[in-house]
């Protein structure tokens, strides 16, 4: 299956459901919600899900749920035609064939997934552009940086902090600075929605 996510243990984490749909995960001592179950598989994290009081093996039916919720929020991954070619298997005489061949076929494709991505991150690293692109970020980022260091809001924060330095009234220096300081304010948020732009655009090209 997925691998092991080991810190206490070298085994599977043991997941117990209760009568009340609870689901208490046994290596955490804290209880947990479908949700967060989902985003252990996600992140490859092997655990295996029992009945609390007959301890039977229920980790299909949770896992078959996870599947139905996702496709009922709207994330539908599973076209019809391909439901009902499944659904039409069921009593078939290759019925006890099908669990081994999709599970060799998803194999297959996360392999392949996974080789197609790390081409991908090899082009762009080789890319002239790709790296253009990280060198702009970066870049960005440094701007960003040495515009909060030598922005005056921090002179602004520890002056609010003095108390015997609030006279209780605003002087024309202290409106010239506020605005100052608001000119500043404006330039680092479209500094950071520069910086959001070329990330999208790099995560793209990761996709």
């Amino acid at each position: 299956m997925a691998k092991t996510n080991k810190n206490d243990t070298d085994g599977p984490i043991i997941i117990k459901k209760y009568a009340n749909r609870r689901l208490y995960n046994t290596q955490t001592s804290n209880y947990i919600t479908l949700d967060f179950l989902a985003e252990m598989t996600r992140s490859d994290v092997d655990f295996i899900v029992i009945d609390a009081k007959s301890g039977d093996d229920i980790t299909h039916n949770v896992l078959t749920q996870i599947i139905v919720d996702e496709e009922s929020s709207g994330q539908n991954m599973l076209p019809v035609n391909f439901l009902r070619q499944l659904i039409s298997m069921y009593g078939n005489s290759m019925q006890s064939l099908m669990p081994s061949y999709l599970e060799a076929s998803m194999d297959n494709f996360r392999k392949n997934q996974k080789q197609f991505q790390e081409a991908v991150e090899g082009a762009l690293n080789k890319n002239p552009l790709g790296q253009m692109a990280v060198k702009n970020q970066k870049q960005f980022q440094e701007t960003i940086e040495n515009a909060l260091k030598s922005s005056p809001i921090g002179s602004v924060v520890e002056k609010a902090l003095n108390p015997l330095g609030l006279s209780g009234k605003e002087t024309p220096d202290d409106k010239a600075h506020d605005e100052e300081i608001s000119a500043k304010d404006i330039e680092i948020r479209e500094l950071k929605k520069q910086l959001a732009d070329i990330q999208s655009k790099i995560d793209k090209l990761d996709d």
